[in-house]
């Protein structure tokens, strides 16, 4: 198992819209998550809209995000929530700024 820590930035005029589409995220998007090894997934947001994911990968986060690019509704997601975020280009999910694990305690 590995942690994984990413960031995103949610444009400031499209937060609350994105809070409430994760209120109610697509039965079929968490059962894709759940198959390709996305364990543990929480976001975490400050008031400007950086966003902040964290989750437990069963291999690695290269390969969660194999798995899920493989997944049509991953496809359909990330193209339902692309408008949502700044500078990015593509899909969310390969715009992910991965953050380097410095420390851990259980």
């Amino acid at each position: 198992m590995k942690r994984i820590g990413f960031l995103l930035q949610v444009k400031k005029d499209r937060i609350a819209e994105y809070k409430k589409h994760h209120e109610a995220v697509w039965p079929e998007m968490l059962a894709a998550l759940r198959r390709t090894g996305w364990r543990n997934y929480s976001l975490f947001m400050r008031d400007d809209g950086l966003l902040f994911g964290y989750f437990e990968a069963e291999e690695s986060f290269e390969a969660s995000l194999a798995g899920m690019a493989q997944e049509a509704i991953n496809l359909k997601w990330q193209e339902f929530m692309g408008p949502y975020f700044e500078s990015i280009s593509g899909r969310p999910d390969q715009n992910m700024i991965t953050l380097e694990e410095v420390f851990h305690t259980d």
